[in-house]
């Protein structure tokens, strides 16, 4: 019972039961308080109507004319309900359907609510004691025994309301908990596979839209990114140790080249220099790397604000166009004014240049290198960087921005094979997409940004 109290569906359920079960008793309460209110008036007004009829009658035609006005009233043609008593200063009955005095009423004056023996039953009665002229006394009232009987049947149907209520709020917990229980296991028996290793488990989704396959949506999401990062990490020291072991091998095979030849200054300063330059290279690479991990982190969205994408693709351009101008290459720019994209400024000019530098690099001499920026849609901003070069194989395409990926026609250039993983990072956190398409010859590479809005 106690494991049941603890489940929430049951303690929903009964909370459910218990506002449910508070706003009805609030509302009979009121229906039952304005109705009751109600008869109150009316009986109290049938009751003065008549005290004041017989005191008129005994005013006018005496003792007489009251006795025979509470005949009329209390005879068989009269109200079966009516409670009329006369009686004289010694409080002898004078006239009425009341044999004595009722105990339970006292002598003073004003209303009453009893219970008192009329005809053959104690009955609920509402009674006026009145005071009239001579010492003598009036009992007029009324037998409201229908009305506590009402009273009675509406308590009694609201407690069973109640006991219903919580019956079915309690069946009704259990059922939903059930239901819960099945769903939440599915996602614990997931989640316990991927904590085992499994990382390839996800949760069953029902496409039924409801909260739990909204829920198993977001987890699916949540567990691709934790696999895409934790191959990411793996591919990454993979790479990272197969890329650190041929610097390092060189340096040490240099080193002790010195070390054993006991060469001249000049030959050492100049071992000192390709040494320092494979370091600078290994440096170059942690950097990279520092910045694709703080790119994945999303600690540059602070740095967020509106930028003026056609001012920085026209900047990014002319940077590099010295470049281009060394190896005869065509640099053209075409650009839209008025493309505008919230997001880091120099995250999204490394992006823009690490495509160009791309291009340009992979170009051959007196080629072709164009860069445009153009509407994508109603909502998105396209910057395209088209080169004639040598393309990438579709085979490679999927593996292109995969970090330390070189392909083939990439072997001999200089580099890390991180330019695109840095692109396809940028894109991702400010919500858009690296698109690779040929160019037949070379590629098209295609950064697609969200519009300001």
């Amino acid at each position: 019972m106690i494991r049941l109290l603890r489940s929430t569906s049951l303690r929903l359920a009964l909370g459910y039961a218990g506002l449910f079960i508070a706003s009805s008793l609030l509302l009979v309460g009121l229906l039952w308080w304005r109705t009751a209110s109600y008869l109150d008036r009316e009986i109290d007004a049938v009751i003065l109507a008549d005290t004041r009829a017989i005191g008129d009658r005994l005013r006018s035609s005496g003792v007489p004319g009251a006795i025979e006005a509470i005949g009329e009233r209390a005879g068989e043609s009269g109200d079966k309900n009516a409670i009329y008593l006369l009686v004289d200063p010694l409080n002898q009955p004078l006239a009425g359907n009341l044999n004595s005095w009722p105990p339970e009423i006292g002598h003073a004056t004003g209303w009453y609510q009893s219970e008192m023996l009329h005809g053959s039953q104690t009955r609920a009665t509402r009674l006026l004691n009145v005071a009239l002229p001579g010492d003598f006394k009036l009992l007029v009232g009324r037998d409201v025994e229908d009305r506590a009987q009402v009273r009675g049947l509406i308590l009694n149907g609201l407690a069973w309301a109640i006991a219903a209520a919580l019956v079915i709020a309690a069946l009704g917990g259990i059922l939903a908990r059930r239901a819960l229980l099945s769903r939440v296991e599915v996602i614990s028996r997931t989640t316990a596979a991927i904590v085992q290793g499994d990382l390839a488990r996800r949760v069953p989704e029902r496409e039924s839209a409801d909260e739990f396959d909204q829920l198993a949506h977001m987890i699916n999401q949540m567990l691709d990114q934790i696999q895409h990062l934790i191959e990411g990490v793996r591919n990454v020291s993979n790479a990272v140790a197969h890329d650190l072991r041929t610097p390092l091998a060189e340096m040490r095979a240099r080193l002790e080249s010195v070390l054993r030849g006991r060469p001249s200054t000049n030959e050492v300063f100049g071992a000192i220099e390709e040494v320092v330059d494979d370091i600078d290279r290994l440096i170059d690479m942690s950097n990279a790397l520092l910045r694709l991990a703080e790119i994945d982190s999303g600690v540059r969205r602070s740095g967020f604000r509106n930028v003026d994408i056609t001012e920085m693709v026209i900047e990014v351009a002319d940077f590099y166009r010295p470049a281009a101008e060394a190896k005869a290459i065509t640099l053209t720019t075409e650009a839209t004014d008025g493309m505008t994209a919230n997001g880091d400024p120099f995250l999204l000019a490394q992006a823009v240049g690490n495509l160009i530098d791309n291009a340009i690099k992979y170009t051959p001499n007196a080629g072709q290198v164009t860069v445009r920026l153009t509407r994508h849609s109603q909502s998105k901003i396209g910057i395209g960087i088209t080169d004639n070069g040598p393309g990438i194989p579709d085979s490679e395409k999927g593996l292109a921005t995969e970090r330390f990926y070189r392909g083939d026609s990439s072997r001999g250039m200089a580099g890390f094979g991180l330019g695109l993983s840095v692109v396809c990072a940028v894109a991702k956190l400010h919500g858009g997409t690296l698109m690779l398409t040929d160019n037949h010859p070379g590629v098209t590479a295609s950064l697609i940004l969200p519009a300001a809005v």
